[in-house]
């Protein structure tokens, strides 16, 4: 049923879904076989000072997971519960908030102008839809900021301060496992350059399936995903699709492109998406690990899969993608 609070989906996308042809052909693409459970590691191990076994042990898992799958999930890694519900409950109660007073968001938590984003402005097909609404929320705007002092802003920052302390934990495990200096990640990837995005996906009454987020790679080094239980969240395994089980007790982490060029392949950056609920929203929330925008990436050995090229000059070249082709491209741009 349609909410006040929904972005205008059918209204501004009818063209879009009137041509839809070959439907069939899209509920195909959709379907997955199989739903897995991906490799779920125990960070506790990490702070047993006094077990340097169970510490490698922990370090290896994370490695491993990041090459053979690209995704994997940690548990006890030291956000709260009571953080994660409270994160979770602000988050539901922003989206509810009438679509008009979204779009002018600054009005509500004096975010970065178009931090609000919804649909996809650059669909050409039915099939680069994606039937979702998001805040892109730079981590400046969030951390030490006296921009906002509302209860979601508190809460956003408190999970922003630890998530940030996570995932710097888990890129230097990565680096440390492929003999490279971890101190790369604490100089390049600062509060400045880092970014939350809180995630809903409404109920798609279309009667076909859509993407609530087309596929994709992640254009950073490493993702930190939070999500409900509702499902939807889907990657690539072994060339097919495979649906990921939710699980209340763990955060979903995956291995970006800037990792896997870094990396020089050996990390794996997967392509995922998330597909609509006809009657049920879904909501996320995802963390992710960027550099400055002049920080080079270069493969960490030789020969080198691919070129060196800026944050930047990445960053553009996958607008140029999306604005000409509807879809982004990715590292195979990149391949020497």
């Amino acid at each position: 049923m349609y909410s006040i609070s929904d972005p205008p989906f059918e209204e501004t996308y009818k063209t879009l879904l009137n041509k839809a042809q070959n439907i069939d052909n899209i509920n195909d693409e959709l379907t997955v076989d199989d739903e897995c459970e991906l490799p779920v590691i125990d960070l506790s191990r990490l702070k047993k000072s006094d077990d340097e076994v169970a510490i490698e042990e922990c370090k290896f898992e994370i490695s491993k997971a990041s090459k053979e799958w690209g995704f994997f999930q940690v548990v006890k890694h030291g956000i709260s519960n009571d953080i994660l519900r409270r994160l979770m409950c602000e988050q539901k109660k922003l989206f509810k908030q009438p679509f008009d007073k979204k779009t002018k968001e600054d009005k509500l938590l004096n975010f970065s102008e178009g931090s609000y984003r919804w649909g996809t402005p650059t669909a050409i097909t039915v099939t680069q839809l994606s039937w979702s609404e998001a805040f892109h929320i730079p981590l400046t705007d969030i951390i030490g900021s006296t921009r906002s002092t509302t209860h979601l802003s508190s809460i956003i920052e408190q999970f922003a301060t630890t998530v940030s302390n996570l995932a710097q934990i888990l890129a230097d495990i990565l680096a440390e496992k492929l003999g490279q200096q971890s101190t790369f990640f604490k100089k390049n990837c600062l509060p400045n350059t880092c970014y939350l995005r809180l995630n809903r996906y409404p109920p798609c009454p279309i009667d076909f399936r859509i993407h609530g987020l087309m596929p994709h790679t992640d254009s950073d080094f490493l993702t930190i995903l939070y999500q409900d239980q509702v499902g939807g969240l889907q990657l690539v395994k072994d060339g097919k699709w495979v649906a990921v089980k939710p699980n209340p007790d763990v955060l979903i982490i995956n291995i970006g492109d800037l990792f896997q060029a870094w990396s020089n392949g050996v990390y794996k950056s997967v392509e995922h998406r998330v597909v609509t609920n006809p009657r049920v929203e879904r909501f996320s929330v995802a963390y992710f690990l960027c550099p400055s925008y002049d920080t080079m990436i270069e493969s960490c050995a030789d020969p080198s899969v691919y070129k060196k090229f800026s944050f930047q000059e990445y960053r553009q070249q996958v607008r140029d993608d999306v604005h000409k082709l509807g879809s982004k491209i990715g590292l195979s741009r990149f391949l020497i």
